[in-house]
Parts: C-alpha cells; structure tokens; sequence
C-alpha cells in the first residue's frame, strides 16, 4: 500500500458577471462552496477526485464556473 501524503483542497465557485438594467456588467464575489480540507492521498489526482465529489449538488450544473485548488502540505 502506498504511503498517504497530506494535502489540502479547496473548491471555489467563481459565478458569472451579472448585467445590470443598462447592459454594463457588475462583478459578482467568488464563494467557497467547501471550506479548506485536509486528505491523505496518494497523488494529487486522487484529491481532486475527491475535492470533486465534495461539491454540492446545486452546483454541478455549473462545474465551468468551479475551481479545485490543492496543494501538499
């Protein structure tokens, strides 16, 4: 069995710009949709696999609009 590293991912919804009444675009803030989490893992793809089953339902539909960060510990 491979030894575990630890590592740390986070899963960031960035929406897109909403238009306001004259066409010009309001910038809309970034949401941490699952808080900073600390796995043991064999390889950096593993975690995402897993940051990637993290991510809520309601946003799946929008997985263009999500990003995963992992980093080593």
């Amino acid at each position: 069995m491979a030894k575990g590293q630890l590592y740390e991912y986070v899963v960031i919804h960035h929406p897109k710009a909403k238009k306001d009444v004259a066409g010009n675009e309001e910038p809309v803030k970034s949401k941490i949709i699952t808080d900073v989490t600390r796995v043991l893992a064999a390889t950096p793809e593993e975690v995402s696999i897993l940051a990637g089953r993290s991510i809520p339902e309601e946003y799946l539909d929008k997985l263009e609009q999500v990003e995963i960060k992992v980093r080593p510990f």
